[in-house]
């Protein structure tokens, strides 16, 4: 009988080589159609029933199990679109390829053991994660329907989780986008008196929000990221338009946060008498930590790696969608791994690259954290 680790382990060459076509066909978010139909070529051809949904390119694949409830394991597979070399492309630089490289070979590993398999195993290959909207449409498809685990795993940063080593969890942080439009008077710049001057309101707006402090030490921040008012140096301009950046540690930090944002931004209205409409957009929750989650996570990263190599809590100060899931549904265990791979300069760099040689343990890891949740739940 194949041992599912030692099958992954026998065809890394192949493993790597499917890395590179993914990350050779990096597709936008809602628009993965290439890597879609490619994942779904290699599970159907293994023999994993595949279901596809109308208005996206999301799908789940399983291997059917003997007992009721589902183990679940997400990748996302979208692409950034950002500036390499002087041209704005589709460019892998947060990892998807990877995870949705991992996660094929986990469930083709898995296939082969198939009689030994307890319970449903869910692979759940969603789209948009960079848009924080894949994980909401895939739970309108029911994907976690009947999930007693579910697990993830993202790339980290050389400086969070060093190479041959993994984290059983990665505490992401809250985040949300305030986008906003203030309106004033325009005026001559030689008569300003005649004039409320926008870009001067999106400075008082700046410092207020430079000044909110939270009870307690609870991390945040909060910044303009955004400000575009203005179109020659002699007029002071109707409008100008913002956007801000929020971010906290907590689902109730970032609630806090955001109360305050919106009273900031009224008084900073009525105090220099503009027009300020926005919406809030992109918003993400934080991660929770679940126990018996985290303990299957560390079982089988001690079983890949060694229990030295057992990471503790990686904590993130960027935003992941797969925590949608977990705020949805809170009582389904759930993690999300953190991979050490050497991966430098930094997630959403243009140029992030890292050894994918922790794309083998990586998959054992997964493969591993399946079978323990499998057995156990």
């Amino acid at each position: 009988m194949t041992n599912p680790i030692t099958y992954i382990e026998q065809h890394k060459n192949q493993l790597l080589q499917t890395y590179k076509e993914l990350h050779a066909i990096a597709e936008p978010s809602w628009q993965e159609q290439q890597t879609s139909r490619y994942l779904q070529d290699k599970l159907s051809s293994a023999g994993l029933t595949v279901t596809t949904y109308t208005g996206h390119h999301g799908f789940i694949a399983e291997i059917a199990g003997k007992e009721e409830g589902v183990i679940a394991l997400r990748a996302d597979m979208d692409a950034l679109v950002q500036e390499v070399h002087g041209e704005v492309i589709a460019n892998h630089s947060c990892g998807h390829d990877a995870h949705s490289t991992m996660t094929l070979y986990t469930a083709l590993a898995l296939k082969k053991v198939e009689e030994n398999l307890h319970h449903t195993i869910r692979f759940i290959f969603q789209p948009a994660e960079e848009l924080a909207e894949g994980a909401l449409q895939m739970m309108k498809e029911g994907v976690l329907d009947d999930v007693l685990f579910l697990g993830g795993l993202h790339v980290r940063p050389h400086t969070e989780v060093p190479f041959g080593k993994s984290a059983p969890v990665i505490l992401h942080g809250s985040s949300a986008t305030i986008v906003g439009m203030i309106t004033g008077t325009p005026a001559h710049a030689a008569r300003p008196e005649e004039g409320n001057n926008p870009i001067e309101a999106a400075s008082s707006l700046i410092q207020s929000l430079r000044q909110i402090r939270l009870l307690g030490n609870k991390k945040f921040s909060i910044k303009m990221t955004e400000l575009h008012g203005g179109e020659t140096s002699n007029s002071i301009p109707a409008s100008a338009r913002f956007t801000l950046d929020v971010r906290a540690e907590t689902n109730d930090t970032m609630d806090a946060l955001l109360a305050k944002a919106r009273y900031i931004i009224q008084h900073t209205a009525a105090l220099t008498e503009t027009e300020i409409t926005y919406e809030e957009e992109g918003y993400s929750p934080a991660a929770t930590e679940n126990a018996t989650a985290v303990r299957l996570a560390q079982q089988a990263i001690g079983s890949v790696l060694g229990e030295e190599n057992v990471e503790g809590p990686c904590i993130s100060q960027g935003a992941e969608d797969f925590h949608f899931y977990t705020w949805k549904t809170p009582d389904i265990p759930a993690t999300m791994i953190g991979l050490g791979c050497d991966l430098k300069p930094g997630l959403h760099h243009p140029q992030m690259s890292f050894n994918t040689d922790a794309l083998i343990y990586g998959a054992q890891i997964l493969t591993q954290l399946l079978l323990n949740a499998d057995q156990e739940l």
